[in-house]
């Protein structure tokens, strides 16, 4: 199939997928499904099994057990194959190409890219598309690559850690080009380290930790599920308090975490100290993502890839 056509399966799933290295199980009975139209982040630590995840996605790696499927067929399918655009972690270029020239080399493995000159724009590559790439700065090549993965106009990009070593200006721009591309029937699944990055963007979330699918679904769902709430408010000291899971402060600015907030403020107005600026808010997504993986932390599956 080619971009613009509809697939009415997943655009990418793992079923029980199964991945060892060695002595080391890198992806322990992983399944997920990315459907069209969809941005989907996973998220995890440094070994968590995400990029092998992906590399069983791309054909680049074969699951031990269980299976892996692109548009419904074998990842290693020259018609999958066809319609998927990636850029992995770390990226090489011919040192004395210029940037403009792996441009057209890499368009022209696709039957309908994007115009050169519109990649150019999207990514911000106009000052330094014409020098040879040995010359560049890590930003620079990294915006080079995620060019070329959407250079193909394909149905589908990958993504592994896209926007690592950019500012944030440069990687908010490059947040409504990814946003853009699924608003027109793109799909995206990304890794990142940034969790704001999956809270701008993932229509999903999906956090990998020892091999293993820990948690997945909404940024709000996420929130919920791990049953947190955050009490913010000003006292000159904070009285003793049952329940409180996790607390930062800054003089006499308070912010507690807790799984009944309610009680928490009962509890505070029967202490009898005085205080102000109260206000409950939701956890972030990274406080969701720790709790997860703190309650994970028993668990010592082989470290993975």
């Amino acid at each position: 199939m080619t971009r613009g056509e509809t697939w009415a399966g997943a655009v990418a799933e793992l079923a029980d997928a199964h991945k060892r290295f060695g002595a080391t199980e890198a992806l322990r009975g992983i399944s997920l499904t990315v459907a069209e139209g969809e941005i989907v982040a996973l998220l995890g630590p440094n070994g968590a099994g995400k990029t092998t995840a992906i590399n069983l996605l791309l054909g680049l790696r074969w699951p031990d057990r269980g299976e892996a499927r692109l548009f419904g067929r074998d990842p290693r399918d020259a018609a999958a194959r066809g319609n998927i655009g990636a850029t992995p972690q770390d990226t090489a270029f011919p040192l004395r190409l210029h940037g403009r020239e792996i441009i057209e080399l890499v368009r022209s493995h696709f039957p309908n890219p994007l115009a050169t000159t519109e990649l150019i724009e999207r990514f911000g590559l106009a000052d330094f598309v014409d020098r040879q790439t040995g010359g560049l700065s890590g930003g620079q090549k990294r915006r080079l690559a995620l060019a070329l993965a959407f250079a193909g106009n394909a149905g589908a990009v990958f993504l592994d850690e896209p926007t690592t070593g950019l500012d944030a200006g440069v990687r908010r721009e490059l947040w409504s080009v990814m946003a853009d591309f699924t608003a027109t029937g793109g799909t995206l699944l990304l890794t990142t380290h940034y969790l704001e990055e999956a809270e701008a963007l993932a229509d999903r979330v999906v956090l990998i930790d020892h091999g293993r699918v820990r948690l997945q679904g909404g940024v709000e769902e996420i929130r919920a599920r791990v049953g947190l709430k955050r009490v913010h408010l000003r006292v000159s000291e904070l009285p003793p308090l049952a329940g409180v899971a996790g607390s930062e402060s800054v003089e006499d600015r308070h912010a507690l975490l807790t799984e009944d907030a309610d009680k928490l403020v009962r509890e505070l107005v029967t202490s009898g100290v005085t205080f102000r600026d109260l206000e409950i808010r939701p956890v972030s997504l990274e406080e969701a993502i720790l709790t997860a993986l703190r309650d994970n932390d028993g668990d010592d599956g082989g470290a993975s890839q």
